[in-house]
């Protein structure tokens, strides 16, 4: 699929959903941000210092499987201590 000035030939946007953490308050939020684009502000305390988060991708087994899952809201990858 051919993309045109950062949108698709079918009309979608490129633009993808990014997880964040405000250092300064913890808040936990999502943004669409350019891939280019600046990192947001927290939308809750207005600080600019924030890190971007690795999503975790959960998957879940039949009833015979186990199920893995990630430690706490954010997997600890940033440092909040959740």
């Amino acid at each position: 699929m051919a993309l045109l000035s950062g949108t698709a030939v079918l009309g979608f946007s490129t633009v993808p959903i990014y997880e964040y953490v405000c250092m300064s308050c913890e808040s936990h939020f999502e943004e669409l941000v350019g891939m280019t684009g600046p990192d947001p502000a927290c939308p809750d305390c207005g600080h600019e210092k924030v890190a971007k988060q690795i999503s975790a991708f959960a998957a879940h087994g039949t009833a015979g499987q186990p199920s893995f899952g990630g430690g706490g809201c954010c997997g600890g990858s940033c440092g909040c201590g959740h």
